[in-house]
């Protein structure tokens, strides 16, 4: 193996690591805190995560407050992760994130990354696209992309040492009465985050021969 090749796997392995290690954890050790300034560095990664035409349409409410975690448990069908955890994190779908378009685009702008003229072309055209778009659709487009940042978000977790577990399991029309969440953003799921207190039990996969086919799908 050449230099360059040994390199390459020792960069690469944390990573795999990571992966390999993430569990769904359920019992959570709740002396452990995340103080804000960890829980942002933490989400600022999370939204590394590709979104489409790159408008960022995930929203996330921390909710670390005891008092109010304890409000979530029973909209949460009393999963005793909420209470437990660190955080229970609501990731939203910003149906109306199109809106900032400008925004970002203006920011790709300033850092370099595009000429002013195609980011005010940019602008037109998604504004135009999303604002006439049947709102199932936004609504679908906006799922996958929070979906892509809740994954990269529990991995980067893991990467700093700690646990997390998605939930979709809530009562959503209860969550949003009680949070008080604006009509344009649709709840996607929680996720608790903290240190395991015990931790995740291993998981099996198919395998890739069930899920993983070339060129064509299979008849049956």
């Amino acid at each position: 193996m050449s230099v360059a090749q040994s390199s390459q796997t020792v960069e690469q392995q944390p990573f795999f690591n990571v992966i390999q290690d993430r569990r769904s954890v359920r019992y959570y050790d709740s002396d452990v805190k995340i103080s804000r300034e960890e829980m942002k560095e933490i989400l600022q990664q999370a939204t590394l995560a590709p979104s489409g035409a790159n408008l960022q349409p995930w929203r996330f409410l921390v909710i670390d407050s005891q008092e109010l975690k304890q409000k979530l448990l029973p909209i949460a069908f009393d999963q005793q992760q909420v209470v437990e955890a660190s955080a229970v994190i609501a990731v939203l779908g910003d149906l109306e994130g199109y809106t900032l378009a400008e925004k970002i685009y203006g920011m790709a702008v300033d850092a370099g990354y595009m000429p002013e003229e195609t980011a005010k072309s940019f602008v037109e055209r998604y504004q135009g696209m999303f604002a006439s778009m049947p709102p199932e659709n936004v609504l679908r487009k906006v799922f996958i992309d929070s979906g892509l940042v809740s994954m990269q978000l529990m991995l980067v977790a893991r990467a700093k040492g700690y646990d997390t577990v998605p939930m979709g399991g809530f009562d959503q029309a209860k969550f949003v009465e009680a949070f008080d969440i604006p009509e344009r953003y649709a709840p996607v799921m929680l996720i608790a985050i903290g240190k395991a207190a015990t931790p995740g039990h291993p998981t099996v996969r198919l395998p890739i021969e069930d899920v993983a086919f070339f060129n064509e799908m299979p008849k049956a």
